[in-house]
Formats: structure tokens, sequence, C-alpha cells
């Protein structure tokens, strides 16, 4: 798991969370880290705070560094995490991408929940994705997945 936030201590509260559920923590605390750790791969999901800046509380850093992440790695789940949520800045968050969003300070069940959910979500998402570059490896070239099923199925 991907944990991004700019205080060292919240960073720390997730990664033991999740250690006690069997999980690996990559915690970074800056976009520019997030975006080089994303680069690596290896992580089944990430979350990330929507503020990085000192007396920020817009969003709009994480929302750009959610833009950015899609862009980078769009089977990654991405949940975003801030303390200065609102229904609007859930939207757009969602709309840019983000599997789910969590208030801080978040209550331990919920996070665990909605990052199980993402982990499974994002694995499906990226064995099917292989499935169907396999499967368009063995279609005969020129061949809709239609017209190779319906071939298939022709005694």
């Amino acid at each position: 798991v991907l944990v991004a936030d700019d205080q060292a201590d919240v960073v720390e509260a997730v990664r033991l969370l999740l250690k006690l559920e069997g999980y690996e923590v990559d915690g970074v605390g800056s976009p520019g880290a997030v975006l080089a750790a994303v680069e690596r791969g290896a992580h089944d999901v990430a979350l990330i705070d929507l503020n990085y800046a000192r007396d920020t509380t817009s969003g709009a850093e994480g929302l750009d560094l959610l833009t950015h992440i899609r862009r980078l790695d769009e089977s990654l789940p991405v949940v975003v995490m801030t303390a200065w949520g609102t229904v609007d800045l859930a939207v757009e968050a969602m709309r840019r991408g983000a599997g789910d969003f969590v208030q801080k300070p978040w209550e331990n069940a919920r996070l665990l929940a909605v990052l199980r959910t993402q982990v499974e979500l994002g694995r499906a998402l990226r064995r099917t994705r292989r499935l169907e570059a396999e499967n368009a490896l063995l279609r005969p070239r020129g061949t809709s997945p239609l017209v190779a099923r319906s071939a298939a199925m022709q005694p």
C-alpha cells in the first residue's frame, strides 16, 4: 500500500494499522515522491492526502496529484483522504478517478474495509486486462472478439 501524507505521524499511524493486517506500506510525504513510487509500480492501492503545503485546505494539490497518478497508472486504485472534506471535494475526487474518499480522523474499521475493497477491485481489473491482452494475441489478426467467439462455437 502506498501511503502519502506530509505529516509523518499520519503515515506511521496508517503503517501500524496496516501492518497488523499483513499489508506492506510504502510511506511518502510529497506529491513528487508519490509519482516516483507510482512509476516504480508494485502497489495494490494508493492512499493519498489531498493537502501537502502547510496551511492549505483546498485539496487542489491532491486533486492534481490524483490526475497525474491516473495518467501514469489507470489501473492503480486510489483512495483520497483529508481532514478538510466537503461534498464538492469528494465528488471532484471521484470524478477524477478516486475509488473512495476517507475523512480524517478515520475510523480504523472503515479505512481497512475501503482499502481491502480497492485492493480486490484493482487486482480484478489488472487480471481482466491481462486476460484481454492474452486473448488479443491468440485471436487471428483483424478478427473482432465477437466474430472469434462465434467461429469458435461452430461445429
